[in-house]
């Protein structure tokens, strides 16, 4: 059998968040090998957790190309992906792939996921779960069960705090963390300093502002070892980062703090159980990159509250962490929608605003137009918009002909600006941002211009 070859050249976080779907190919191909292009410091020490698949290093990628393939999916971006991707035989090639000295995507999921950047403010699909829907049925991805948690009970009781992530927008500072320290030992908790080499000098800097004894791991623990030391801890406290998939996956229990330019939505813990702490600030639902001069989103987290809430979720059920949540700030639980999808569910009372509501309905709309259910989805969900938001429902319907009048412009000319999706009205710009890479993906091609005035045409239809 034609093996599956998987490019994956992201970093340890993306590799394991392609985990589920090693485990939904052998179900979806049994008996057919799999094998995973990726980068070996991570693949290394990850392949005790990972799916039993083969991996090969991206140095020695060139003996991919002796081999034919059932299916190639890449899911990465880099540019030598696309072209590894386009050298390779296969009989179907999804992702992007460089053929004939042309970038082209394979794929209408994986396009999907291509307009998402710069444009990700109301999208509520898993990068894991993208990674899979062009490939995998949906009754295979929603009859598989992924357990939730370990929950340990010792008398000492152990959290982590791993302090890095990959920008530094994106985790807490050195006095947050220095002050979550004092606050958990004043709770009879006892935190680790967590990290890799990178975060070396940061632990140093927590331990020296903390000004106390602290157990201090910071590069001092392979990712094999990581993993070890998270089976003897209750909690791990962290911002989004690999170590946070790796915990996920292995069954610790994660207090996400979920800060800067990310959005959990897309990359927050996959398995069910875990939290996740948001500011919502409206810069902050789904940001690209930050546009600010400070870090507004990080005003919200405080130490003690945070100290108070990791005991809490360390003492009895989530249900009474419903009043607890900081001002400034949502907390999620992690879990699976009754589809099978990634769900983040909100653990208060809140009414759902605006943004909540676009998110349901854009969520429903591109489920519906790619065959994940039917028209009834977006329906309810427009209706819902509708009565709670009426006047947001009013400028939807009001500013989507302007949408086609530009989409029509276009035709006219034959291509369209990138300005075409910059420019249109927030609320619009999935669809937009969506429209503009599908035309540009087939060289602005009569057939394209056909789909794009029906995927307007059907979004129209929605409101009546």
């Amino acid at each position: 059998m034609k093996p599956i070859l998987v490019l994956q050249m992201q970093r340890m976080g993306d590799l394991i968040l392609s985990f589920p779907l090693f485990l939904w190919l052998q179900r979806a191909f049994p008996g057919r090998p799999i094998w995973v292009a990726a980068e070996e410091r991570f693949f290394r020490p990850l392949m005790p957790l990972s799916p039993k698949v083969t991996y090969f290093p991206w140095s020695g990628a060139k003996v991919l190309l002796k081999q034919d393939y059932g299916l190639v999916l890449n899911l990465s971006v880099q540019p030598r992906a696309a072209e590894l991707a386009g050298q390779v035989r296969a009989e179907e090639k999804l992702g992007p792939v460089v053929e004939d000295g042309c970038r082209r995507v394979r794929g209408r999921w994986q396009l999907y996921r291509q307009s998402l950047v710069q444009n990700n403010r109301y999208n509520r699909f898993h990068w894991a779960d993208l990674n899979a829907l062009d490939v995998i049925p949906l009754k295979e991805m929603r009859t598989t069960h992924f357990d939730t948690p370990r929950r340990l009970t010792e008398e000492q009781v152990k959290v982590g705090l791993f302090l890095g992530a990959s920008e530094e927008a994106k985790r807490p500072t050195t006095k947050f963390w220095a002050q979550l320290v004092r606050a958990l030992l004043d709770r009879g908790l006892r935190p680790a300093l967590l990290g890799g080499p990178a975060e070396r000098p940061l632990g140093k800097e927590v331990a020296k502002a903390f000004g106390g004894p602290v157990l201090n791991l910071c590069g001092k623990l392979d990712l094999d070892e990581l993993a070890a030391v998270g089976q003897t801890l209750q909690l791990l406290v962290t911002p989004d980062t690999g170590p946070m998939h790796l915990a996920a996956w292995t069954g610790l229990r994660v207090l996400n703090l979920s800060m800067g330019n990310v959005n959990p939505w897309e990359t927050g813990p996959y398995t069910p159980g875990h939290l996740v702490l948001r500011p919502t600030a409206s810069c902050a639902l789904g940001c690209w990159s930050c546009t600010r001069k400070d870090l507004r989103c990080h005003r919200p987290y405080s130490a003690k509250r945070t100290a108070f809430l990791v005991q809490a979720m360390l003492s009895g059920p989530d249900e009474r962490l419903q009043g607890l949540t900081p001002p400034g700030l949502a907390l999620l639980r992690s879990g699976r929608g009754a589809e099978g999808l990634y769900s983040l569910a909100r653990l208060d009372s809140r009414p759902p605003g605006a943004h909540r509501l676009l998110s349901r309905f854009w969520t429903a709309f591109f489920g519906w137009r790619f065959g994940l259910w039917d028209e009834s989805r977006p329906r309810a969900a427009w209706e819902d918009l509708r009565q709670n938001q009426p006047g947001l429902a009013r400028a939807f319907a009001a500013r989507l002909p302007r949408l086609g009048r530009g989409l029509r412009e276009g035709l006219r000319r034959g291509s369209l600006e990138d300005s075409f999706w910059a420019e249109a009205p927030l609320l619009l710009r999935p669809l937009s941002g969506f429209l503009l890479p599908l035309l540009q993906n087939h060289d602005f091609s009569q057939q394209a211009w056909a789909e794009a005035l029906d995927w307007l045409d059907a979004a129209a239809r929605i409101p009546g």
